[in-house]
């Protein structure tokens, strides 16, 4: 038996490696699977080029994953046999906190998480312990899935969570800013949820051009317009109902408060670097305009459940998100790829 596999390892920023690593031992109470697909996740760029604190290298990341269970040594009744394709979402719940006792397990206090506390999914094997089977929302693909779409189930549970909080809803003006993989998969699922107008701004003309194929109702060049004054006059001066911050980008938010509407929704969806969290939103147009301010983080099993069934249904069009598939070989170009904005969505097949 082949005591080894291959899998990318991060050495520090900058620093990854294809190379020929010890392949995981199946734990006992656990599931040695073999990866089928894994994503590449803007976080996961982030990693790669700046670290991450809860990365110790050398380390394997990737955490949108999805396999095939190769061994199973899960005691007592066990309804998952050999062969089987799982999505692995890579959030552990503790299962103990006030949250977690709530069923709210999204807000989670002390969840950890595949690819920062066990190895990720840029590999060719991953074991998965028994606190992992217990304690997260890994589940089988639905009949029919396909692995390297149904990858789209992690980053989707986090939209999905956001819409919901959000009341996305029928009728709605939704402006999303950015239009890279979660702008995308914002825009997808607005549809499903009955958005009357769903509007794409990006500073970027590249990533404006490859969201066209899913057909928003408009896109707007944040480099080169005034974006509040845009959207002002698409929605004939009354605002968007709903703004989603698909981005790291401190000004975006401030925008987002200065076009919404009076009672309207503003998804504070991507996290701003820790040296600039502060943008300066006037709290008076808050509070004047009563502006409900969201913030969302992860996701509840109950999320990437609907991820999966609207992915298997194809009413999220996954083709059109993920624009590159690629061996794990090809790991560099992926990611150069990624970088560059000349991708939307990369998976990797091992």
């Amino acid at each position: 038996m082949n005591d080894t596999m291959h899998a990318v390892r991060v050495y520090g920023p900058g620093d990854y490696r294809y190379e020929e690593i010890p392949k995981p031992e199946c734990p006992d109470g656990g599931l040695l699977v073999r990866v089928a697909a894994c994503g590449l996740c803007g976080s996961d760029l982030r990693t790669l080029r700046y670290g991450h604190r809860k990365v110790h290298f050398p380390w394997v990341i990737g955490h949108e994953i999805t396999g095939r269970i190769v061994e199973n040594r899960i005691r007592g009744e066990n309804p998952w046999d050999e062969g089987l394709y799982l999505s692995v979402p890579p959030v552990v719940y503790c299962g103990t906190c006030e949250f977690c006792r709530k069923g709210v397990p999204e807000l989670c206090l002390n969840y950890k998480e595949i690819a920062q506390a066990w190895p990720g999914g840029f590999a060719e094997y991953i074991a998965l312990p028994p606190e992992i089977i217990q304690n997260s929302a890994i589940q089988p693909l639905p009949e029919g899935s396909d692995p390297e779409i149904s990858t789209l189930a992690e980053p989707l549970s986090s939209c999905i969570n956001a819409m919901e909080k959000g009341n996305v809803g029928r009728g709605d003006t939704v402006v999303i800013m950015g239009a890279g993989p979660i702008g995308a998969l914002h825009l997808e699922l607005a549809r499903t949820r009955d958005a009357g107008k769903v509007i794409i701004a990006d500073i970027s003309e590249n990533r404006l051009d490859t969201i066209r194929n899913l057909q928003p109702d408009a896109v707007i060049n944040a480099a080169r317009k005034n974006i509040v004054k845009e959207v002002r006059e698409m929605t004939e001066g009354a605002g968007a109902d709903v703004i989603i911050t698909a981005n790291p980008v401190p000004e975006t938010q401030v925008q987002a408060v200065e076009m919404a509407k009076k009672g309207g929704r503003i998804l504070l969806f991507g996290g701003l670097p820790k040296n600039n969290s502060k943008p300066g939103i006037d709290t008076n147009l808050v509070h004047y305009n009563a502006l409900h301010l969201i913030g969302t983080t992860i996701f509840a099993p109950r999320h990437h459940q609907e991820a999966l069934k609207l992915l298997a249904s194809g009413e999220i069009h996954a083709r059109k998100i993920i624009s590159h598939t690629l061996p794990l070989t090809d790991f560099d170009k992926g990611v150069k790829l990624a970088l560059e904005g000349k991708a939307r969505k990369v998976v990797f097949k091992p």
